[in-house]
């Protein structure tokens, strides 16, 4: 092994980490710079400014190079990881045009033409019509075209975060295939903007000249510019190698090639992902995403609210631990486990269903959040305790119908996020789980996945197999506890696989009575 460096960007959904990674996986420095608040226009609306972006990553890089141990002419190369689904429309100068659409935005476009043709009438044979219907409110294109034709007319490029930052190092107009989980017409099977007559030009029209030229990760996708260099400190000239989006990097980030190794991420979005080399969709049109290895797919599944649960939860309920942990210097989630501790598993039958944002399909959007069970000896501490059991048994849900659509058991759990740091609730998830489930030697997993993607494509290691099995190793492991699983198994088989089927008649005459969520 040489002594080179590997320069790996992490523009997350808080922050910005510029971090230097050896060979053997070892982080060497991070920089880290928050996140200026988001911008919220109106009620569900959620932007920010490009520029932003940008100049976040440049003090991120620039902060690296006043830390110890960081020798720039070491540095090899770059590869960017980045949030996905955020949206960006660039003039004929590159310029943006308005604040970037974020993926946590909220926004829907009604009264859209449906998708005509054979492919309108076999979407009707099969029952597709509805959920063909919802992904094209959800794109943000039908947004654009409808309430701001003038900037729709003015876009000369239309990317997602990860292709804007590439041209801001670069100057080329380009993203990594590894990125592309959007609303756009992107093949996700063949890795390839759609076909001329695939139904995804009807559903989300766009011109196919606005849209990036497409790198496979690993691959290169330019040289920092003399600019890029003067803002962010990154030598001139350095290659600028493809890597995938953020959840994709965790999932190499966490040494999870193989099919039989899950990736939970305890993340805003929590997630179970899992390596496959076929094309499965869990979902009819909800395709696995690309990997960030190029012949791989990522399978997953979401929890859109995921870990903001404990967000939500910290704000509306946890005034105290907040004061206790300004006091004590710690972060709140620290005080947490031990509400979690000081209550039983299974949290005394309260049983909690952690849909608080609608979905496509089982669920459905007519879909809400529950929590059923309440008694009188229940507590703060048990709802808080629930939320990270309903966590996992919603990944354990998915886990089993990944299982059951590849035909692959899963046999190992990675964990890797925010949540990750809280040990009660990877007890819990070992417990829910009944399977060892154990933490990346390094928390940066995102990182770590983008520096893979990086050697390799330097061919500092010869391929991915070798990359992961030298860069990444575990951490530390929770092994399940017999009799908390058993108790688990009876609730989650009795009680929690059959309360969305039971509630859901109940969730579409509120939606119909109160008008939330909207249909």
């Amino acid at each position: 092994m040489t002594a080179e460096l590997l320069l790996a960007i992490d523009n997350g959904t808080q922050s910005v980490r510029a971090m230097v990674f050896d060979l053997q996986g070892n982080m060497v420095a991070k920089s880290q710079v928050k996140l200026p608040d988001y911008l919220t226009p109106a009620s569900g609306l959620i932007e920010q400014e490009p520029q932003v972006f940008w100049e976040t990553v440049c003090q991120a890089c620039q902060g690296l190079w006043q830390m110890p141990g960081v020798d720039k002419g070491a540095i090899v190369g770059v590869a960017v990881t980045t949030q996905r689904n955020t949206m960006i429309n660039l003039d004929k100068q590159g310029e943006p045009l308005r604040p970037a659409i974020t993926w946590m935005d909220q926004r829907k476009t009604t009264g859209l033409k449906p998708v005509g043709g054979f492919w309108g009438l076999a979407f009707a044979l099969a029952g597709m019509t509805d959920t063909v219907s919802y992904l094209q409110s959800d794109a943000d294109v039908n947004w654009l075209q409808k309430f701001q034709p003038e900037i729709w007319e003015k876009t000369h490029k239309y990317v997602l975060l990860s292709g804007y930052l590439t041209y801001k190092m670069t100057g080329r107009i380009a993203d990594s295939v590894g990125c592309q989980v959007a609303y756009i017409p992107f093949d996700y099977k063949t890795k390839k903007w759609a076909g001329k007559f695939d139904w995804k030009w009807q559903a989300v029209p766009v011109d196919k000249a606005l849209l990036p030229d497409l790198v496979s990760p690993a691959d290169q996708l330019g040289e920092v510019t003399p600019e890029a260099s003067a803002s962010t400190g990154i030598p001139s000239g350095l290659p600028v190698i493809a890597a995938a989006a953020d959840k994709a990097c965790e999932v190499i980030g966490a040494g999870c090639l193989d099919p039989h190794i899950a990736c939970l991420s305890y993340g805003t979005t929590a997630t179970i992902n899992t390596t496959h080399r076929k094309y499965i969709e869990i979902i009819p049109l909800i395709p696995p995403y690309p990997s960030a290895v190029p012949d791989a797919y990522s399978m997953e599944i979401q929890i859109f609210r995921g870990y903001w649960m404990v967000s939500w939860f910290k704000r509306e309920f946890g005034l105290n631990e907040q004061r206790l942990a300004e006091q004590m210097g710690i972060e709140t989630e620290e005080i947490f486990d031990s509400l979690i501790d000081s209550v039983p598993a299974g949290s005394m039958g309260l049983m909690l269903q952690p849909y608080w944002s609608p979905g496509l399909k089982d669920p459905g959007p007519e879909a809400k959040g529950a929590i059923i069970g309440f008694g009188d000896i229940h507590t703060r501490a048990h709802l808080y305790r629930s939320i990270i059991e309903g966590l996992a048994y919603g990944l354990l849900e998915g886990a089993e119908k990944t299982s059951k659509r590849s035909g692959v058991p899963i046999t190992q759990v990675r964990v890797v996020g925010g949540g990750s740091q809280s040990k009660a609730a990877l007890q819990i998830t070992a417990d829910i789980f009944g399977l060892p489930v154990s933490k990346p030697h390094v928390y940066e997993a995102s990182g770590l996945g983008a520096a893979i993607d990086l050697a390799v494509g330097l061919k500092l290691h010869p391929d991915f197999d070798s990359a992961v099995k030298y860069m990444t190793r575990i951490g530390e492991t929770y092994q399940p506890n017999t009799q908390n699983h058993q108790l688990y198994n009876e609730l989650y088989n009795r009680v929690y696989k059959k309360m969305y089927k039971n509630l859901q008649p109940l969730y579409k005459e509120i939606s119909e009575i109160t008008g939330y969520p909207p249909r």
